[in-house]
């Protein structure tokens, strides 16, 4: 196109492919040929939309209604010509207008619709391409007021990439929250990471950010091109991206779900069940580690089965949100929405939760709302300013894990985290979520000295935004998702954790029992001949049982920073060790509670977990391993048989001491009843010697079956025992009209169960 046709480009200034022309004061009533005016833009509002700076482009770009025609603006840098396409078949050129920025009147009262069709060099064959800024907003009113208020929990609908067909058109529509930004860009390879073509549009007071991409589709790598408040231009991961690249790399992914679940059943189920009256053995995960190489679609069949084999009725997934560092473990998150991508696809991590459902195995997941990484990249200091995190760096950042702390007083903030919970309960059919360090969350002078804490509004130390946060994040992933499980990490006495929202609670279903966890350990690690001095350690748990709804977890933190393996922590030799976890494990699974393990631990492995070496699955060539890890299958079958030994973990009245003050000998008995008040006989003796005439008191007369023996040279033991059964007699004890004498093996432990429970 001659330089001569173009009248609004100043004489001497650059042509159609130039990018630096000047422009006079305003454009008010300039008319290319004879036709109607442009409609008028001043020249910040030109030079702003042409550099992508600008914060409202699509009322510079796009078909604009002006003194009863239609004013069509594109940004084009780099073409040679362009033309714009009306539905009725009619070409009209454009004239280069200002810095990239293409221009024509068109004499008609609207324009529903057009294409462009573009040029890029003299002599070669002109594209016909949609124009992204003749589209409406794709978020309406509706979302954007949730949003404002933080109560839209399906944000993962609105925010983000989400494919879209407008008016006929396949493209993608992107959105991202960034109140304080001056412009925001989406960049990617479908504009070769140049965004000025594709500068978002403000919405309003809500803080987002919008524009609709003609043709953009599954797969496209992108990232939030972010002009902060400071002036400086950022590239940002999107907070709401459902996939991830897989790391080093840092770039969000386009993608959409046409996954066809099977799980119906499982989910109908689920809905009715009463959690704290079933049985919940869990079995924790790493895993990229469980078996290094497999992905999601290889544990869908390898990890479903060993866990069926184990007898275990849930997984517990270490995060799987995507993190920068795999040596976090997933704990410091910088995808919220989106599974890693290190092990395949979000379909994929569907396909192996509903193969798990379908073999009936519950799936937990490690939530990570307390704290996030502070890379460049991700949500730290995202629009330039603090944005998620809280300002004050006294709440805003965490001094022993060097990152930032959510602002759980801001309303976003707390909606993003609110509707997460909801995205894994709902998009991946997740059953439950625990959710990591909630003591970190709870306390404003948590890990903090004085000074570096802010006392809350009444000079307490309670951080009452995390407190309300967690109050919502547990009454709304309730009520959405029915039968669900949330479980709590909280190592401290906090009152009312899984007490109800409605009675001032925080409304969990379950705790983590870090009491027991760290007073069963510590008596553990005694030598036998000791232990008769650290007893308390041992029975104390059940003075404060009943204050919460438990777990018992011997997890991932237990066996990591040389801490040594649970096998290692007991004294003596191998025979010895192996003997104490077995004894440890069967005390584990009988004491009120749900019980978590971490994987490794279920076939006595003798080194510490390493994320980056995997599982020495080696060990089970020796009998000691294989017989750690039929003792876990074992415990686990017995407890499925006899409700006793999980029906009334919360009830007073489903355990009592029959023996509890036996320092002496290292040795406790108690009974567990279920609902039908039956009784189970657990006693364990803790020191190195046998036994071999301990008196037990009986609840009920008869003949009792040792349905599990910790000593049985099967789990490789050395076979001390009851020869299957023992028969009680009439010889009152401790208030009790019967009486036993029991073979209680070294470092060992039985399960006593009367005849006519497996009869029945």
């Amino acid at each position: 196109m001659p330089e001569s046709i173009d009248p609004i480009t100043p004489k001497g200034t650059a042509g159609p492919r130039g990018t630096g022309s000047a422009v006079p004061p305003s454009t008010r009533g300039t008319a290319p040929h004879d036709g109607p005016a442009l409609m008028p833009l001043s020249v910040h509002e030109l030079g702003s939309a042409a550099t992508g700076s600008y914060h409202d482009p699509h009322s510079v770009l796009g078909a604009h209604s002006y003194e009863g025609a239609v004013t069509v603006r594109t940004l084009k840098p780099f073409a040679h010509a362009v033309e714009v396409l009306t539905p009725d078949g009619e070409a009209h050129p454009m004239v280069h207008e200002y810095d990239g920025i293409w221009a024509v009147a068109l004499d008609r009262p609207g324009l529903p619709s057009y294409l462009l069709r573009v040029t890029w060099t003299e002599g070669e064959e002109p594209v016909t391409l949609e124009e992204p800024y003749r589209f409406l907003p794709t978020l309406g009113e509706l979302d954007l007021h949730l949003i404002r208020e933080g109560r839209h929990e399906e944000l993962w609908r609105a925010l983000g990439a989400q494919i879209r067909t407008v008016d006929g058109i396949d493209g993608t529509a992107f959105s991202v929250w960034a109140p304080n930004a001056r412009s925001v860009q989406v960049v990617g390879a479908f504009n070769g990471w140049e965004g000025r073509g594709h500068a978002l549009r403000t919405l309003g007071a809500s803080g987002v950010w919008e524009i609709f991409v003609p043709g953009i589709g599954e797969g496209e790598v992108y990232k939030f091109r972010i002009l902060g408040a400071d002036g400086t231009w950022r590239d940002k991961a999107d907070p709401m991206a459902r996939l991830a690249e897989v790391p080093p790399a840092t770039g969000s992914v386009v993608t959409s779900s046409d996954y066809d679940w099977g799980d119906d059943q499982w989910l109908a189920q689920r809905a009715g069940s009463r959690a704290v009256a079933e049985r919940m053995s869990i079995y924790e995960v790493h895993l990229p580690s469980w078996r290094p190489g497999l992905g999601y679609r290889e544990l869908a069949t390898e990890l479903v089965d060993y866990v069926t084999g184990l007898g275990f009725t849930h997984v517990e997934f270490m995060p799987v949100s995507e993190h920068p560092f795999g040596g976090s473990w997933g704990y410091q998150v910088s995808g919220y929405f989106a599974p890693t991508s290190r092990l395949g696809s979000p379909d994929e991590l569907r396909h192996l939760i509903d193969s798990l459902h379908q073999a009936g195995i519950g799936v937990l997941m490690d939530w990570v709302p307390a704290h996030f990484p502070k890379d460049e990249w991700a949500l730290g200091r995202f629009d330039g300013t603090p944005l998620y995190e809280h300002a004050d760096p006294r709440r805003g950042e965490h001094p022993d894990w060097g990152t930032y702390v959510f602002d759980l007083g801001r309303n976003e903030v707390r909606n993003f985290l609110v509707a997460n919970a909801c995205y894994w309960l709902e998009e991946f059919h997740v059953d439950g979520l625990r959710v990591d360090a909630v003591a970190s969350m709870l306390y404003l002078d948590y890990s903090r000295e004085d000074g570096q804490w802010v006392p809350n509004r009444h000079g307490g130390r309670e951080d009452l935004d995390a407190i309300a946060f967690l109050q919502e994040a547990n009454a709304t992933a309730y009520k959405r998702a029915p039968g669900i499980v949330m479980i709590a990490e909280e190592s401290t006495s906090f009152p009312g954790v899984t007490r109800s929202t409605e009675s001032g609670g925080l409304g969990f279903g379950f705790k983590w029992n870090m009491g027991w966890m760290h007073d069963s350990l510590v008596y553990l690690g005694e030598d036998p001949i000791n232990r008769r001095h650290h007893h308390g350690e041992l029975t104390f748990s059940m003075v404060y049982q009943y204050s919460e709804n438990f777990v018992l977890p011997i997890s991932h933190d237990e066996v990591v920073h040389g801490k040594g393996s649970l096998l290692r922590k007991a004294p003596g030799d191998d025979w010895q060790q192996a003997a104490s976890l077995r004894a440890y494990l069967t005390f584990q699974w009988t004491h009120p509670g749900k019980q978590l393990l971490f994987m490794g631990t279920e076939f006595a492995q003798g080194t510490e977990w390493s994320e980056q070496s995997g599982l020495p699955w080696w060990l089970l060539e020796y009998p000691l391993h294989r017989g750690a890890q039929q003792l876990v299958t074992d415990l686990n079958a017995v407890q499925a048989e006899f409700a006793p030994l999980y029906q009334r973990d919360q009830d007073p009245g489903g355990f009592e001491w029959l023996i509890g003050d036996d320092a002496a000998h290292n040795t406790i008995a108690f009974v567990r009843r279920d609902e039908a008040d039956d009784p189970v006989v657990v006693v364990l003796n803790f020191s190195a010697q046998p036994w071999t005439e301990y008196r037990v008191p009986l609840p009920e007369g008869g003949t009792w079956l040792e349905v599990l023996n910790t000593d049985s040279p099967v789990y490789g033991g050395s076979g001390v025992g009851n020869l299957g059964m023992v028969h009680a007699e009439p010889v009152p004890m401790h208030g009790r009209d019967h009486s036993v004498r029991v073979a209680a093996p070294p470092l060992g432990g039985v399960i006593l169960v009367p005849e006519r429970l497996r009869e029945a």
